[in-house]
């Protein structure tokens, strides 16, 4: 139950935890690290459930000899060892206890069992419930010779700040480096280059030039050695020597795409989609499939023919728009209209000295070329919408038609059958007929010049509230629908809101329950069953085969008393309201927007129907991929069907033909799960780690953001990470880092929306305002530094957020 320190090495981190199996693997490697011994997990485990017991006599002997023989009663560092520590996404610094300047043998063995008591401190338990690490834990503790330290502290081998992975950070302090790591004192702070220069740090500090520079090349063999960016404990005693006491994965940097020379930057394809998780190996595949039928339009503003793909958080790399005088513009707004404040950050960048402007003119700096118009079209759509949008409805159903699978047929042939047909699924969007939604938006922009100077731009946005057609907001309304049927069913009603959503969803896949909320739910999937959070993501289980959210929203829904009804009459008020602002020597203006404006209402709902028709086409393909699953499962060369989502339909035809990807799913879910712990997603990344900062701006407002949805609302904060599950009290508004279709039954209850991405022709903040709900999005940090219950108000006009001390 008791090795040398320098013995661990090899052995299974169950045995001695996370920081004795770094320790141990620094001594192989030759770095000077202080001697000592583990006491392993064995020993925890031979004491349980009891750690106040007395100690088992061996051991506890075990221990003094070790400690005589280690220090001769001389002071010694007591430190813990977990096995759910030191992990490579989840560090659990400070979570568990550290004793320096431990002496004699009765102080040891009670420091021995506080160490083991950490275990099970309220921070260390929390800690793990919120990364979730799937460890059972158990605690092995290290004794080791205390450093007679004449200064100490940290290395991060990248600025685990900014994420800039060129830049060594050091922190030191005369004396004991726990004074660091505990925030006892403020220390030197020191920012080096990786080749040790300062670049920034006190001139009288604790530390010399030529000991920065042993640090930063101790930092650099650690960093190599380890294969990823370190934090690092060292001291430096009064001989001067260096011993290091810990190195471990700095677990908060995000991944970066492999590059080499001049600085890349690359925009996040996940945060553009309104995902702030991974893509699994599967939707990655079929998103570049999707993106590739945009290749020449983003080719044009500056944005790189192929996604990166970097543990399933997709990139495009974004440099040569950067750098384009000509591009930068376009590609800003472009990004800013998706998933602001992307577009303000490549602004910066092309300011910033490492991203230096292509010469005017030159090749690099062609501009975009200016979409044609095709008014003809547009002006029929305009005068016969209704036929307009049946054409696109008709041309997408004939193509859907095409989507659907085989029903009898062999996996190989199934399997053909998605390679054949995944290209015309991934490209429907860009393939259907954009006449009609183009006129839709059009319109309303021609008649906001009409109305210029008599009506503003949030007054037209009211007219746009409850569009027809939108497959979103007729999904949103199916549900309340849904729901209204089963709350005049007492019986019903009471069942739902009784019953967790879990088990519900299985009584219905089982078939169940009451019929009101069995045929409404059925009838419900069967229309937008299709969909999910996240759901442009190919990887992720749609409604259909998991309604547990749907129960989760529709329990939202009824627990509530909210009502909502159709608004079609209240726009044709507020159109002519607004138009007859105009002078009656303005007649004829007066009449060409009135038409304008309602014919883009009837043309609008175009807008979201495309991404609807994505869906419906991968709903098709992964019944067929997961039927092929099926087969591999009965084959035993994956564990279950749903486990051909993290392979490529490449791997899946090679599992066919015999190969067995068990271990490969395993590693790969493993890589997802922990990934999707990542509390935040940044859009835009720079090859050198760097997460780049917005400038601030002043303005009136807490926080500020885009103006998306217009709108005045107060009103308490709910700051939601998951739309699953999640509860919306009618007034409160919704904090989010970003959303998708999947969020937006928690409109119909929202008072407003607040969003850390996001922009005018987001999914989301299309259906806010068609909901009539206050949005302002791309305010970073929203989800941090707004709390659920504190009081905000929202305005969606100015794009601003202050927060208030009580309702008004």
């Amino acid at each position: 139950m008791i090795l040398q320190l320098a013995e661990a090495k090899g052995c299974p981190r169950d045995l001695v935890g996370g920081k004795a199996a770094n320790l141990a693997e620094m001594i192989s490697a030759g770095f000077p690290v202080p001697e000592g011994f583990c006491i392993t997990t064995a020993a925890y485990r031979r004491i349980l459930p009891d750690v106040a017991a007395p100690l088992p006599a061996r051991l506890e002997t075990g221990i003094v000899e070790a400690y005589e023989r280690l220090s001769r009663g001389g002071p010694v560092a007591v430190r813990s060892s977990s096995t759910a520590e030191d992990l490579p996404d989840a560090s659990f610094a400070g979570q568990y206890d550290t004793f320096l300047d431990v002496r004699g043998a009765d102080e040891v063995l009670a420091a021995v069992r506080r160490c083991w008591a950490s275990l099970w401190s309220d921070r260390a338990t929390r800690y793990r419930a919120a990364h979730d690490t799937g460890h059972a834990p158990a605690i092995a503790v290290i004794v080791q010779r205390l450093v007679d330290a004449e200064c100490a502290g940290v290395l991060y081998t990248a600025n685990p700040v900014s994420g800039r992975r060129s830049e060594i950070v050091v922190d030191a302090a005369p004396g004991l480096g726990e004074a660091v790591v505990s925030g006892a004192v403020t220390p030197d702070h020191y920012r080096l280059s990786v080749e040790g220069e300062t670049v920034e740090g006190p001139r009288e500090g604790c530390l010399t030039p030529s000991r920065l520079g042993e640090l930063a090349a101790v930092g650099r063999r650690l960093e190599k050695h380890f294969g990823a960016p370190q934090d690092v404990e060292w001291a430096f005693d009064g001989d001067g020597g260096l011993w290091l006491t810990q190195s471990r994965h700095i677990t908060t940097l995000f991944p970066v795409p492999e590059t080499a020379g001049e600085p890349r930057a690359y925009w996040s394809v996940n945060v553009y989609q309104g995902i702030n998780r991974p893509f699994t190996p599967m939707g990655a595949s079929m998103i570049r499939e999707r993106q590739r039928g945009m290749a020449t339009y983003m080719s044009a503003l500056g944005f790189s023919d192929e996604i990166i793909d970097v543990d399933g958080w997709l990139f495009w790399d974004i440099t040569d728009g950067v750098r384009s005088p000509a591009k930068r513009p376009k590609m800003a707004a472009f990004m800013d209209s998706l998933a602001a404040p992307s577009g303000r950050l490549v602004e910066q960048l092309g300011r910033d000295q490492r991203f230096p402007s292509v010469p005017p003119g030159s090749d690099g700096d062609a501009p975009p070329k200016k979409r044609r118009r095709r008014w003809d079209r547009m002006i029929a759509a305009w005068l016969w919408p209704d036929q307009a949008r049946a054409r696109v409805v008709r041309d997408a159903e004939r193509r859907i038609a095409a989507f659907a699978g085989p029903d009898d047929a062999t996996a190989r042939q199934r399997l053909s059958f998605v390679e054949s047909i995944r290209g015309a699924v991934c490209r429907i969007e860009a393939n259907l007929p954009r006449d009609a939604n183009t006129a839709g938006a059009v319109g309303g922009q021609l008649a906001g010049r009409l109305l210029r100077g008599y009506v503003d731009e949030a007054e037209i946005a009211t007219v746009f509230r409850a569009i027809p057609h939108n497959p979103t907001t007729e999904m949103d309304l199916a549900l309340w629908r849904t729901g209204e049927s089963i709350r005049r069913d007492d019986g019903a009603l009471r069942l739902l809101l009784d019953t967790a959503p879990d088990e519900l969803a299985a009584k219905q896949l089982a078939g169940t329950l009451p019929d009101v909320i069995q045929h409404g739910v059925a009838a419900f999937l069967t229309d937008y069953g299709c969909r999910a959070t996240s759901e442009i993501d190919f990887g992720v289980p749609r409604w259909a085969d998991d309604p547990e959210p749907v129960f989760a929203m529709l329990v939202n829904l009824l627990r509530t008393e909210a009502r909502f009804e159709s608004t079609a009459a209240a726009a044709e008020t507020r159109i002519v309201e607004l138009t007859r602002r105009l002078p009656v020597t303005k007649a004829h203006r007066t009449l060409l927007a009135r038409f304008l404006l309602r014919r883009s209402r009837r043309l609008r709902g175009l807008r979201e129907f495309p991404k609807f028709c994505l869906m419906r086409g991968f709903a098709a393909l992964r019944k067929q991929l997961l039927l092929v699953g099926e087969e591999i499962v009965q084959a035993e060369r994956l564990d279950r069907a749903a486990d051909v989502m993290f392979l490529d339909l490449v791997e899946v035809r090679e599992a066919l033909d015999g190969k067995d990807f068990r271990t490969t799913v395993a590693r790969r879910r493993e890589v997802w799960e922990r990934e999707a712990r990542r509390p935040r997603v940044p859009s835009v990344l720079l090859s050198d780690g760097t997460v780049p900062a917005l400038e601030s701006e002043a303005g009136e407002g807490d926080l500020a953001g885009l103006a998306a949805a217009a709108g005045v609302v107060t009103g308490r904060a709910r700051v939601v990470h998951d739309p699953d599950g999640a509860r919306i009290e009618p007034g409160e508004i919704l904090v989010a880092a970003t959303t998708d279709p999947g969020w937006t039954p928690l409109f119909l209850t929202a008072a407003a929306l607040v969003t850390e991405t996001g922009g005018m022709i987001s999914h989301g903040t299309t259906v806010a305002r068609e909901h009539g709900i206050p949005a302002v999005v791309g305010v970073p940090g929203a989800t941090t530094l707004i709390t659920t219950g504190r009081v905000i108000t929202v305005d969606g006009s100015a794009g601003t957020i202050t927060f208030d001390e009580e309702p008004r």
